[in-house]
């Protein structure tokens, strides 16, 4: 048997998807109303958010369950992002398309403004792999220490603060600046609620603050701690599964093609990660052979096309990589 090249395996998976999306666009009428679906979908991901917030406000369910359900409504917003900036959404209704931009930055406010990760997440798809990748690099990937990938994971903007001068000196026209202030005033906003939160807990260890501060100061933090359960805690969950799971499973070194950018993650070890980022290991490879389908779409397809890709060399569950900080080895 003949063996493929790098190209008709490529070829041969993107065409299998586009194969299975008419075969599923012609079962599914429904699939046409691309529009309507992606703001349904956002409305309702909004609402599950809100109401999860009034519910913990009126102390009918705990903490914890406020922020599980948060973190997954959270979680769909990010893949309608991810599709926005790729304009799959009212890409011909500029209102409507920034309104929905608007409104999955607030849900994820730990994120930079979509509008500048959208010139970075176009770049990732060019340069996927290579030390020029910023978006990836940002999460985490590539990187050798354990405990500093995760405090990059984890906490964005000190990860960015600690590799700042790492990129400046390889990543062509990076600017801290520029990154810095492409979350303001949102992600601003949250890392001042985070950060105040913890500060004020640190120093009231010590000096007894609740007692002795000024009510107003009180109220305030009554309400930063209220937004930390119901928007802040959520997004460090859903981010953190996220920035685990995308920099576990794409390469960094050693790419030539498609097929070497990423692997699929199926493990059931990767399940509860997989909570909070909408399956996005195995589904997220897809994507790159295929960019503009919404993300629903992908996980419809995903049962076929993942058996077409494991015939066409896409590697799965490449644990050996993650050991070696992302490293593709042929």
């Amino acid at each position: 048997m003949t063996q493929l090249t790098a190209k008709q395996n490529i070829q041969a998976i993107v065409k299998a998807i586009k194969v299975e999306e008419a075969s599923l666009r012609q079962r599914h009428p429904l699939l046409a109303h691309q529009n309507t679906l992606g703001l349904s979908i956002l409305l309702l991901s909004l609402f599950v958010l809100i109401g999860v917030g009034v519910l913990y406000y009126l102390a009918i369910i705990p903490a914890w369950l406020c922020i599980v359900l948060a973190a997954i409504a959270a979680s769909i917003s990010h893949e309608l992002e991810h599709d926005l900036i790729h304009k799959q959404y009212f890409s011909n209704q500029p209102f409507m398309h920034n309104l929905m931009m608007l409104t999955v930055w607030l849900m994820r406010p730990n994120t930079i403004s979509p509008w500048y990760r959208r010139k970075m997440h176009l770049h990732h798809h060019k340069t996927s792999g290579t030390e020029q990748d910023l978006e990836e690099r940002l999460v985490g990937n590539g990187i050798k220490n354990s405990f500093l990938r995760a405090l990059v994971i984890v906490d964005g903007l000190l990860g960015l603060l600690i590799n700042t001068k790492r990129f400046s000196k390889e990543i062509k026209g990076f600017s801290f600046f520029k990154v810095f202030n492409a979350g303001f005033p949102v992600t601003t906003a949250y890392f001042a609620v985070l950060y105040s939160v913890i500060i004020f807990h640190l120093v009231n260890l010590f000096v007894p603050l609740e007692a002795n501060s000024p009510v107003l100061l009180l109220d305030v933090m009554a309400v930063f701690e209220f937004l930390m359960v119901v928007l802040i805690v959520p997004n460090i969950v859903r981010s953190s599964s996220l920035n685990f799971v995308t920099s576990s499973m794409h390469y960094y070194g050693g790419v030539n093609n498609m097929l070497e950018q990423t692997h699929v993650l199926t493990s059931s070890l990767f399940m509860p990660f997989h909570l909070f980022c909408f399956n996005f290991g195995k589904t997220h490879t897809i994507h790159h052979f295929v960019p503009n389908q919404p993300f629903y779409l992908r996980q419809m397809l995903s049962e076929k096309i993942l058996k077409v890709m494991a015939q066409h060399n896409v590697r799965f569950n490449d644990f050996d990589s993650i050991k070696n900080a992302n490293a593709y080895k042929g």
